[in-house]
Formats: C-alpha cells, structure tokens, sequence
C-alpha cells in the first residue's frame, strides 16, 4: 500500500534509492542526502513483504515498518528535483522484492521519473581504508559519463551481478524507459560503514550537481573507525590467549 501524503509536481525528477543492505552504505548515504537536503516526505509505502513487524519509541508509541518516498525541489535555474527512496527494509523474498520494486517504479514513473541512481555496499571482506566507487550502468553512455566522477566499471566486480533493490531498481526501470547507474561503496561489511556511504555521496552530488556539507558524516565514519580499531586490537590481544578466550568475540563477524 501507498499513502500518498502530499500531491507534488516536480522537475524531471532523479530517483535515488538507497535501502538497507552491506554496511547499510545505501541507506546511510540516502537518509543523510534527505536530511541535508530537508526533504518533505511524499509517501510511505508498507508491504506484506516487510518482516511482520512494528518498532516501539522510547515513549511507548509503535510505529508499522515501512518505505518511505521523499522530495527535495532543485534549486533555481532549472536544477532538476529529487526523490529519495529510504526505509526500514528491503523485500523479504524475491517475490516481494519484485512487487515492491515495481508498484514504486509506477509510483515514480507518474511522477515523471526517468532517470535513476540506486545506492550500495560492495562487501570486500576486510578493512577499507579510502573506499572506491564501483559501479553498474543501463548503457554504455552512463559509463562513460560517470567514469569522469571517478566511479570504478570493473569486469570482475562485482562478479555474480547485483542483487536486491539496488539491481532490480535499475532492470525493471528499464521497462519503464528509465536509465539509471548503482554507486556501490567498497566496505569491509563487518559493520555500518559510514566512510564508504560518503565516497558514494561524493559521487552522486558530483553528478548531479548538488552541494552537500559532509561534517557530520565524517564524524560518524572516525567513531566507526575507532570501533574498528578496539576490535582490532581485542583480536591481536587474543591470539596469546587460551582459544576458549576467544569465543567472546565470535558475535563480531
């Protein structure tokens, strides 16, 4: 179901989904692109193909898991309005996956849509210190167009293709004449990974245009850093211990 909270008219609008997955890098950088922007909330969508669940506010409130559509007018001079796909969850199975994918396409495409850019985390399996942006395009154009912003086309990543809302975005948009790009941030995807989702931020303002102050993000992306560097540590403490010391940290992995 979609709840339209407010009828907009808006400038050939850009899409940009960013929902939770490796690192939560997609979700991070749309949220933080929503509130730096002040975007106004448009819709809220919410599914059976959500995780049967409500979250409870320290206040005792509940609140039904959803997606949520909001927009951000361009500035004047013809610089093009934006909307920004965030929320709690992705589909929970590929069924869902591709119902919700669509109803929001159709949502979108009535609204003028033509044009995406879809979010990510690209898992490394280590730690990574200054993150590249890799990416995936609908034509060959796009690549060439965001190889300028410095975004990373590599044969073999990422190797198996693109699953989840981020891939399936830009195939079904297709049938929908839209043309789009994923920025996948490169993350250890231990952990929420707030430098990657800048190194995406960085690449998407640049493509479009947009002015974004990142102060905040960098203070999220050193305390993650010094996270990582206690767990480091533990790790190297450990090794001279008794292996049963070292089940403690078994849940960090």
């Amino acid at each position: 179901m979609i709840r339209v909270l407010e009828k907009v008219e808006l400038n050939d609008p850009v899409l940009v989904e960013g929902l939770p997955g490796v690192g939560n890098v997609g979700k991070l950088a749309a949220d933080y692109l929503r509130d730096q922007l002040k975007a106004k909330p448009v819709a809220t969508i919410y599914s059976k193909f959500f995780p049967p669940q409500v979250y409870v506010s320290e206040e005792g409130l509940i609140r039904l898991v959803s997606n949520d559509l909001s927009y951000a007018k361009g500035k004047a001079g013809g610089k093009r309005d934006l909307l920004i796909l965030g929320g709690d969850y992705q589909g929970i199975s590929p069924e869902g996956q591709y119902e919700l994918t669509h109803r929001v396409l159709e949502f979108c495409h009535k609204l003028g849509v033509r044009e995406i850019y879809t979010l990510a985390g690209f898992a490394q399996g280590h730690v990574v210190e200054t993150p590249r942006v890799l990416g995936a395009a609908t034509s060959p154009p796009r690549v060439t167009e965001m190889k300028k912003h410095g975004v990373v086309f590599s044969r073999n990543d990422p190797g198996g293709g693109l699953v989840g809302a981020s891939g399936l975005f830009l195939g079904l948009g297709r049938t929908f004449g839209m043309e789009g790009v994923c920025l996948m941030g490169e993350t250890s995807g231990y952990f929420v990974d707030p430098r990657s989702a800048e190194a995406v931020l960085k690449v998407l303002t640049g493509a479009l245009g947009i002015q974004l102050d990142f102060t905040d993000l960098e203070s999220k992306a050193k305390e993650i850093d010094r996270i990582a560097q206690k767990i480091h540590d533990s790790e190297k403490g450990s090794e001279s211990q008794a292996p049963q010391s070292r089940e403690d940290l078994g849940y960090i992995g």
